[in-house]
Parts: structure tokens; C-alpha cells; sequence
């Protein structure tokens, strides 16, 4: 699956963004006015094939999450249980997550790829959309909450000690992602948003773009869920320490993802070259979404087209990853949620981006002179 999903991906067409670039000329508007707006929208014409683009809609979160060995090396004071616990909050429609979704309409798909501890109850389907006891087929509905039990096994190893995954749960975790792309533009999704959930999961993160950038462990390392000066410099320390332990190559992205991943990056990996392969945007949102963006450009460099950077991470790393993948984010509020609360609030900048195209009068249809 992997292997056939990256043949798919191809590059921005480039007629479609000529055309695209010729149009906003033609728009009631000085040339260039839009700004980043006007880019953004040839961008999404060159993933499309099209000018102009389909419109981003409907919005599709996937919220992916898993637990991490290096929890127990003490760099989250977040009890690894709440992991569970939020996802219990996240189908009850409790959270931030839930809250953006409500307002954008957008639907919300939760997905175990790798929690440690029992998950609540709730409706249950496979990684690849077909019923199972209880479940219904996958319906893009903002109302409803969804959950899809997809563990890869529960939580990664400790990844100061050994490799986080093998590699063949690595592969598991990204084709997972793939599915559940597959799945929600099945249903009918025009743009997916990633999210994530997982306690201590920016240490991984953290090592990710380290491994995939060159860049020193204390540049790529953020403070997550606001920790103190030493536990922050405790958490460089295990991050230089698995890195130098593991010498991840970052030709061999699959590699990467076992070494010092976590499941929730793998899958959400997967997510993106999923949807690149579709020709359907992917919103990224946080440190844990670039950080896994990062790894599905390994796989596929023009992956990178279906990408559009929701906002700028607070999370330092966040900033690394971006530049590495040649993405400016749409917005910067100072967000560090993650669950996808930050793609969700840049979501109607999208749709604005490519409404544009296809709402707003030429100079010659409006009868509104040149200059």
C-alpha cells in the first residue's frame, strides 16, 4: 500500500497554476492584493489539476492518538492515562478540537493507532471504513464524533533504550493513515486536518525533526504542555541521547518513524501521502502534524503540494520543520494544543483562498475598468 500510495503522488500541475495566476489578474482587485491568499490559491489549483479548484469542503479532522515509552523517562508531568481520558472527551464533544469543529463544520474522526490504556466505549469501525459490531460506515457528520480503533500495539517502547517501533508497526501506523485518508475523501471530504493526541508526544517530535533537518536537539525541542527549566533541559538531554543512540538516517524515512516516531506521527505520515496521492489538501496543524509532514516528504517530496501550514506552533521545532518543508503558516496566535485546534481556525482562510477563484467578478464581466 505504501509503495503504490507514493507512485500516485505527482507534481503540481502547472498549467493549472498559470491559469490560476492569469485569472487573479483578471480579478476585480489590484494585482496582488490577496497577498499570501493569492499563492495559496494557485497552489491548491496545481494539486487539483484544475482552475478553478474544487472548493475545501467538507473538512475532514483526523485526530490521531498513542502513547510513548519515553513517558517514563519524565518529560511530561501529564500522567499517561489522559491520553485515553481525552479521547473519551473528544467523542463526548468536550474539547477545543471540538468546539473549532462545531464552528467550521467540520467533521471529527478519532483513531487509536496506539493508546496504552482501555479507551471508552463509543462507535467503533476498522481502519478501512467496513462495519464492525455495533459501527456505522464512516459519515462526514460535524455532530457526531467518531472513534476507529486502529491499535498498532499499546504505546511505542521507550526509545532511549530501544527502538520505539519495529519497523514493520512503523509501516502499520503510516498504511493506517493511509486508509483513513482513503476513507474520509470516500465520504466525501474536500480538505482533511490533522490532529493529534498523545501525553508526551513533542519528545518525539522533537527527535523527528531533528533527525530529518540536522538541526541541534535544543532548537528542535519545545516545552509541550509548559514544563519547568529542568525538566525542559532533562528533555533535550533524552532527545540528544536517542538520536546519538539511534543515528537515524533520514533517506530511509520508515527508519526514522521506528527509531524514535511515535505511532500517532507514523499514522499521521501516512495521512498526508494519502491525501497528496488523491490530490486532496491536507491542513497541517502543530509541531506533532510538521513533524510527521517531515517524514512523509522523505517518502515523497511532491507530497509537499497537498500541504498548506494551518498556523505556527509556540513549539520551537515547529518553525525548524516549516522552513525545512518550505511552508508559511496562515496564521500565528501562539497556539501549543495541538488536536488539531490550530488547522481548524486556519480552515476558513483556505476556503477564502479558493473562493476567491471562483466567486469574484473579472474586470470585463463586472464592466469595472483597468488601470
Amino acid at each position: 500500500m505504501l509503495e503504490t500510495t507514493i507512485a500516485a503522488i505527482r507534481p503540481a500541475d502547472e498549467a493549472a497554476m498559470a491559469a490560476a495566476r492569469e485569472l487573479h489578474g483578471r480579478l476585480t482587485k489590484p494585482a496582488g492584493s490577496l497577498g499570501a491568499l493569492e499563492e495559496l490559491s494557485v497552489r491548491l489549483a496545481g494539486l487539483a489539476g484544475a482552475c478553478p479548484p474544487p472548493l475545501p469542503e467538507p473538512a475532514a479532522v483526523a485526530i490521531f492518538a498513542g502513547d510513548h515509552g519515553v513517558h517514563a523517562q519524565g518529560v511530561s508531568p501529564w500522567p499517561q492515562e489522559v491520553t485515553g481520558q481525552m479521547i473519551g472527551n473528544f467523542l463526548a464533544g468536550g474539547a477545543v478540537v471540538n468546539a473549532f469543529a462545531r464552528q467550521a463544520g467540520a467533521s471529527v474522526t478519532v483513531v487509536d493507532v496506539g493508546v496504552a490504556t482501555p479507551l471508552p466505549t463509543g462507535p467503533i469501525a476498522d481502519p478501512a471504513g467496513s462495519e464492525s459490531a455495533g459501527s456505522e460506515p464512516a459519515v462526514l457528520d460535524p455532530a457526531v464524533p467518531r472513534l476507529v480503533v486502529a491499535s498498532v500495539r499499546r504505546g511505542t517502547r521507550d526509545f532511549t533504550v530501544t527502538a520505539a517501533l519495529t519497523r514493520d508497526e512503523a509501516l502499520a501506523a503510516v498504511q493506517t493513515g493511509i486508509r483513513i485518508a482513503d476513507e474520509l475523501i470516500d465520504a466525501g471530504a474536500g480538505i482533511l486536518l490533522t490532529g493529534d493526541m498523545g501525553i508526551g508526544n513533542t519528545t518525539p517530535a522533537a527527535a523527528l525533526i531533528a533527525a530529518f533537518t540536522g538541526a541541534d536537539p535544543l532548537d528542535a525541542t519545545g516545552r509541550g504542555t509548559g514544563i519547568d527549566d529542568p525538566t525542559y533541559a532533562h528533555k533535550v538531554a533524552v532527545v540528544r541521547s536517542a538520536l546519538a543512540r539511534h543515528s537515524p538516517d533520514p533517506a530511509d524515512p520508515l527508519g526514522v518513524l521506528a527509531a524514535v516516531g511515535g505511532l500517532e506521527h507514523a499514522a499521521l505520515a501516512g495521512l498526508i501521502l494519502g491525501a497528496a496521492a488523491r490530490r486532496t489538501p491536507v491542513l497541517l496543524d502543530g509541531v506533532i502534524a510538521v513533524s510527521a509532514a517531515l517524514a512523509a516528504a522523505a517518502f515523497a517530496p511532491a507530497a509537499v503540494g497537498a500541504m498548506v501550514a494551518g498556523h505556527r506552533s509556540a513549539e520551537p521545532g515547529a518553525t525548524v520543520a516549516l522552513r525545512h518543508l518550505g511552508l508559511d503558516p496562515l496564521i500565528d496566535l501562539g497556539l501549543r494544543l495541538g488536536e488539531g485546534t490550530g488547522a481548524l481556525l486556519a480552515l476558513p482562510v483556505v476556503t477564502g483562498a479558493v473562493r476567491v477563484l471562483h466567486e469574484v467578478a473579472t474586470f470585463d464581466s463586472a464592466g469595472v475598468a483597468e488601470k
